[in-house]
């Protein structure tokens, strides 16, 4: 095991460890988390220094019930992905210039700023979570929201890039499979 990985195992835990060790079982792995109401996880393409990720699901809820979801990440981030082991403890404010944050007893951490908020249509971040933040990454996490049939589609594109070195090629599909299980938990109810 690997600095790489050691840091992995403790932000990300350990079902994304054991993807990241075994990438050939990414896609089986992803849907046995994930659920019906994703339709697309994808990394869609990525080096030593940058990836692209794209996610698309579907969810029950109309795009401004959907919106009061989203902006309450305690209620859908999983705590395993958290630094504190606590979702509870995560917040955001929706506004241009607002922070997810999560403050705990312990410390706190800005997890990413918000650079556009398009109240129950988009919210983008500068979001260099977890590892990304210790590489000096740069991060722009765009959520689209847009009605269909009663409910919604949402989509998650991931942009990243880094310095040389920053292996991101090989982070890519954790990262992946962290924002696929986080898309599930927004769009399944």
């Amino acid at each position: 095991m690997n600095e790489l990985d050691t840091l992995i195992i403790y932000f990300y835990g350990t079902i994304t460890m054991s993807i990241f060790n075994r990438r050939g079982v990414i896609c089986g792995a992803m849907l046995a988390i994930c659920g019906p109401g994703v339709v697309q996880a994808e990394v869609v393409t990525s080096s030593d220094t940058h990836y692209v990720l794209k996610h698309e699901g579907k969810s029950t809820l109309e795009p401004q019930a959907l919106w009061r979801k989203l902006i309450k990440p305690a209620t859908w981030w999983h705590p395993d992905h958290t630094y504190s082991g606590d979702a509870t403890n995560l917040s955001l404010a929706a506004i241009a210039g607002g922070e997810w944050r999560e403050d705990w007893a312990g410390g706190s951490v800005l997890h990413g700023k918000v650079v556009l908020a398009l109240r129950h249509k988009t919210l983008r971040l500068e979001a260099p979570f977890g590892p990304l933040q210790e590489l000096g990454a740069y991060v722009i996490w765009t959520i689209t929201l847009t009605p269909n049939d009663g409910g919604s589609n949402v989509v998650f594109e991931e942009r990243a890039v880094a310095p040389m070195g920053s292996a991101l090629d090989s982070l890519a599909p954790v990262v992946d499979g962290v924002k696929a299980e986080a898309m599930s938990r927004l769009v399944n109810e």
